[in-house]
Parts: structure tokens; C-alpha cells; sequence
């Protein structure tokens, strides 16, 4: 057995043990065993695993863990992304995992993990998937209907009721996080993001009353059965802001938006923007004013996250196909950006 192979089995053995003593607190008696990779997230390790000793229908979690040997902060907070869905489990039309079990570990070396009840269900982005089936348009079609209905749904809480922090990140902060996130990028990648910033900044409008955002939020990041969402996963980056930021993030992974990382042109059989704007306002949504800012907030969200899984797959020597065509598309959506906040338009595709 090789060195990596062997540190993976004692990694897993010593997992096993921690979860059934945290699996204890939830339901006496509970075993952990049979620890399983589970393919995704880029920010954590993800496992499946089963548990003896409980109902049948909780026979099986999802374990996620932070990255042993580096501080759970920001998007590695386990534990965080934990706490957003047990304060949203239950909610009227909100769809997340439920959290069975957590443990603080003794980070960094000990890992904090939490571990959610698995959820039946497929994960797929229709925007980015290699394969185009007509047939499979109309499931597309409702599952993007029944997402904006649970994001209305997520956003008609109010945060404090729910436990979470009643200070919200202002625009001016979001535009910060995803500035000091380029800084951090090679310079081939950077382009003009500190005039596009600078632009943002300049033109910040009001906020609306803040709600829980995912901050990814895009059917990509759900798990669906037929037409419906089972459960929204993902929750590295949630906080308590806009809501357009949410918003505009799932229009923009629509046909009509033309995301630059699409494989091919042919529709996905998404709806409309349009018809995700109204679905999201019938469903109880709040009026949202001045959404081409945010769509250019959100153009340079997209150029900047990518921009940094770019410098990862770079040093890791392999980029993915829908990485590898998003690196001459960066100087286009900072173009694209700027051009919105000065009051144009972008070249949609006519579905």
C-alpha cells in the first residue's frame, strides 16, 4: 500500500470513529461505518457513509469535511454551512438537507466535520452539461420554475428570526470580496478589475431588505427528482444580503444569458429571464429594482471566482473543459459589466 494510500485508509478509520461518537448524541447507539468518497466540492472532502443502529430511513449521511491541515474559515467553515441549514430545515417551501450530526474537531490538524441526512436526487447544470436532449427540456424547464420558487421562498425569511447574523454584508462589501479575490489571481488573468470595481463602486445603489443568499445559487447546486428540487447543497459562501445577488447569479445560468462556460449554443430548455423574474415575484419575491447592476456584480463575481479556480487548476496541472473555456472569456465579462453599469445592454441569445 502506498504512503498516500495508507494515510487515506488511517484518514477514514479515524472518521469512522469521530462520526459514531458524535452519531451517539443523535441517536444512542448509532455506528458509523462503510466511509465512501463522494464526488464534488472543491472546498471540503465529501463522503458518504452509513450508520447502524437508527431508523431505516436514516441509514445513510453525508459527511463534510473541512481540508485537514488548514484553518476551517470562509469557505472550508463546515460547521457554518451546517448552522444556515438547520436554521432553514422545515421551513415552508425552503428544500435543504437535514444536519444529523456535527463535530468541532481540533483544527487544523483534526477536522471539523457535519454530516446531513442524503437527500435522493440528481445535481446537474443543464447550462454546462456536454449533452443536449429536447426531450429533457420541459424537466429543465420546471426544475429552474421550482427553484426560483424555493429562492422566494428562502428569501421571505428574515434572518434574525432564524438566528442568523442581523448585520448583512453591504453591496460595497460584496464588490470587496471578489476584488481581493482577483488581486490574488495571475496577472494574465486580471484584466481591468480595478477599473471595473472602481465602477461598481460608483455606482452602488440601495439595498433591499437583507435575506439568507446562498451565494451560488444555480440549479448546478441543487439536487432534483423529476420536475422538483429536493434539496438546495452547497453552502460555502451563504450570507445575509440582497436578494438580487441571488438572483441575478441564477439568470445569469439561463439560455438567454449565453454563459461564456456553455459547451455548446444549442438550448439547455431553460425559462426565460423574464419568466424566472415573474415566477420568483408570483412566488412572493420582493420588487427588485435595478437589476443591471447586479448583473454586473455578478459578471464580475463570475470573473473572479474563476479567475481563482483557473490559478488552481494551473497548479494543479489539469483544467476542466469548462474552466479551459472561461479563461478568454474573463476580459469579456469585465467588459460586459461595465458596459451595464453604464447603461447598455449585453447580446443575450434569443430562445
Amino acid at each position: 500500500m502506498s504512503q498516500t494510500a495508507s494515510q487515506h485508509s488511517r484518514m477514514v478509520a479515524e472518521l469512522a470513529e469521530r462520526a459514531t461518537h458524535a452519531a451517539q448524541a443523535w441517536a444512542e447507539g448509532a455506528q458509523v461505518s462503510g466511509i465512501r468518497p463522494l464526488t464534488g466540492g472543491a472546498s471540503s472532502l465529501t463522503f458518504v457513509a452509513q450508520v447502524s443502529g437508527v431508523p431505516e430511513d436514516l441509514t445513510e449521511v453525508v459527511l463534510k469535511v473541512a481540508p485537514p491541515g488548514l484553518p476551517p474559515v470562509r469557505n472550508r467553515d463546515v460547521l457554518r454551512q451546517g448552522r444556515v441549514m438547520r436554521a432553514l430545515y422545515g421551513q415552508p417551501g425552503v428544500a435543504v438537507p437535514p444536519v444529523r450530526f456535527e463535530d468541532p474537531g481540533e483544527p487544523p490538524d483534526v477536522p471539523p466535520f457535519v454530516a446531513m441526512g442524503m437527500v435522493p436526487g440528481v445535481c446537474v447544470e443543464p447550462i454546462l452539461a456536454d449533452e443536449r436532449d429536447p426531450a429533457g427540456e420541459p424537466e429543465v424547464r420546471a426544475r429552474y420554475l421550482d427553484a426560483v420558487r424555493v429562492l422566494a421562498a428562502m428569501h421571505s425569511l428574515e434572518p434574525a428570526k432564524l438566528g442568523l447574523p442581523d448585520e448583512p454584508v453591504s453591496l460595497t462589501a460584496e464588490i470587496d470580496r471578489w476584488t481581493q479575490a482577483y488581486s490574488t489571481a495571475p496577472p494574465d488573468l486580471q484584466g481591468e478589475y480595478e477599473r471595473c470595481a472602481s465602477a461598481l463602486h460608483a455606482t452602488v445603489p440601495a439595498s433591499l431588505r437583507p435575506v439568507v443568499n446562498h451565494g451560488d445559487y444555480r440549479l448546478g447546486n441543487t439536487l432534483c427528482q423529476e420536475s422538483r428540487v429536493t434539496a438546495v447543497i452547497d453552502w460555502e459562501i451563504w450570507s445575509v444580503g440582497d436578494p438580487r445577488v441571488d438572483v441575478t447569479w441564477l439568470t445569469f445560468f439561463t439560455d438567454e444569458a449565453h454563459h461564456p462556460g456553455a459547451p455548446t449554443q444549442t438550448p439547455a430548455g431553460t425559462p426565460t429571464i423574464e419568466e424566472l423574474l415573474k415566477a420568483y415575484a408570483d412566488a412572493g419575491g420582493p420588487d427588485l429594482p435595478h437589476l443591471p447592476w447586479f448583473e454586473a456584480l455578478t459578471r464580475y463575481k463570475e470573473a473572479a471566482a474563476t479567475a481563482l479556480l483557473i490559478k488552481r487548476g494551473r497548479k494543479a496541472g489539469h483544467l476542466e473543459p469548462t474552466i479551459e473555456r472561461m479563461v478568454s472569456a474573463l476580459p469579456k465579462l469585465l467588459e460586459e459589466a461595465e458596459h451595464l453599469l453604464e447603461g447598455g445592454t449585453v447580446t443575450t441569445r434569443a430562445i
